[in-house]
Parts: structure tokens; sequence; C-alpha cells
């Protein structure tokens, strides 16, 4: 993944690609980062970890800006997510989380929000938007 991430990089700089560019240099900066702090070169999942961390932080940033009328720099954002995302598997449909949380729940014992939350973090890690699953999840649980 690293790899890739590199020699895409690679090409946006001989395609004169500056916003690619920018955006991949950003993202190299963020994994030197965490490559640093955890004194070892990381593996896939670490750089998927420190990716979805990248679009979380341009997505609350995007808000702000929308929020402040700053639609320009919102839109910028919204094109970094993009380019980021190229790089992540395809999440669920919120058809498939469903259904997965109500498969989860059925195999649980009288379950609670945090206890379902944990079997649902642990099967679904990288697949699935916490921030859904935690609302669908309250849901489930108190309706």
């Amino acid at each position: 993944m690293y790899n890739k991430i590199e020699n895409d990089l690679k090409n946006a700089l001989k395609n004169k690609d500056s916003f690619r560019l920018s955006v991949l240099r950003m993202l190299k900066s963020a994994l030197q980062l965490e490559k640093i702090n955890l004194k070892k070169d990381l593996s896939d999942e670490e750089v998927l970890t420190v990716i979805r961390k990248q679009v979380k932080i341009r997505n609350a940033s995007k808000e702000d800006y929308i929020k402040y009328n700053r639609l320009d720099l919102a839109n910028n954002l919204e094109k970094e997510i993009e380019i980021l995302k190229t790089y992540l598997p395809a999440e669920m449909t919120d058809e498939d989380l469903i259904k997965e949380i109500d498969n989860i729940l059925n195999n649980m014992d009288n379950p609670t929000f945090g206890l379902a939350m944990k079997e649902i973090s642990k099967k679904l890690a990288g697949r699935a938007d916490m921030g859904k699953v935690n609302k669908i999840l309250k849901e489930k649980i108190s309706g």
C-alpha cells in the first residue's frame, strides 16, 4: 500500500498534477509521522488507519467550512477526500450494514449498547463508517 502511494506520488510529479501531488505529499507526511511514532514500518492495515484518519479530519474541516460559508475551501477538501478514498476499500452499503448489525445482535444474549458496539467494531473494522454504525445501533437498541 505504501509503495502504491509512493508510485502515485511520483506519477503526479511527472504529470505535473499539483493538486494530487500536494494531497499525496500530505498523506506521505502523515504516514512518516505514524512510522516514527510506532518506530517500525507500517503494515497495510496501519496505512489504511492513517488514511481513514486523514479523511475524517478533512470531513470535519469541510463541515466547518460549509458552516462558515467557505464553499471554495469545502470543495477543495471534498476533492482531497476523493483522492484519499481511492486508497480505501469500499465501505459497506447501508443495507448490508443493517443486515450485519442485525446478525450480530441476534447472536448476542441481551445485548447492551457497549457490548454490541465492541463486537460490531471487531467484525466491521475498516469496512464501515463507525458513525453510521453508532447511529443504527442506537436506533436498534433503543427502539
